[in-house]
């Protein structure tokens, strides 16, 4: 039996149609907004639940932070770690609750804080307060108090300006609500909050 040559047929050619530019860019558009409202979520998160941009106004705390000056504060920090002497705190004003003040912390629950003559006692020993430039200082005397429990004493860094626990009292820790933590603008002045 003899083999029969196969002829071989030709390949059909495949017909390409033109990609279709108005799918690959709906494409490119869903993917986009995917990303972007992913970037927004993430965001609101941050903001909502650990870091919030805030702008300082006023000097009450200047030379550490100027007015105008744009930071970021810590609004998680103080559900894993107590607050301390020396933080920088941000909370809402005592008598209007409606407004935001940021003043740092010189007393806790238990110490006791004393003004002779605009130099702070803390404990029986005079603070070194090497943040407050002889030209901020001032010269009032707040007589000795007992910092109760769940509650700080602040005070500015610019203290001849400044409206702190010196006039309202200690501030409750229901009312602190973040701690500065970076400064971001200007830019000369960014970096870690002390």
């Amino acid at each position: 039996m003899a083999a029969t040559p196969q002829i071989p047929q030709p390949v059909p050619e495949k017909k390409t149609e033109p990609v279709k530019t108005s799918n690959r860019a709906a494409t490119l558009f869903a993917a986009w907004v995917r990303d972007l409202i992913i970037s927004l979520a993430i965001s609101a998160f941050i903001i909502v639940f650990l870091y919030q941009p805030v702008k300082v106004e006023g000097t009450s705390m200047m030379p550490s932070l100027d007015d105008q000056e744009r930071i970021f504060i810590n609004k998680f920090v103080y559900r894993i770690e107590p607050i301390q002497h020396g933080d920088i705190v941000v909370f809402r004003y005592p008598r209007d609750p409606a407004k935001s003040f940021i003043k740092r912390v010189i007393g806790v629950a238990g110490d006791h804080v004393r003004i002779v003559d605009g130099r702070v006692s803390l404990n029986g020993k005079t603070l070194v307060e090497d943040y407050v430039p002889p030209a901020y200082q001032d010269d009032r005397s707040y007589p000795d108090v007992i910092v109760p429990p769940e509650s700080f004493f602040v005070l500015g860094d610019h203290r001849s300006l400044s409206n702190d626990s010196r006039d309202f009292g200690p501030v409750d820790a229901s009312f602190i609500y973040g701690k500065a933590v970076f400064g971001y603008w200007p830019v000369d002045k960014m970096g870690r909050l002390r």
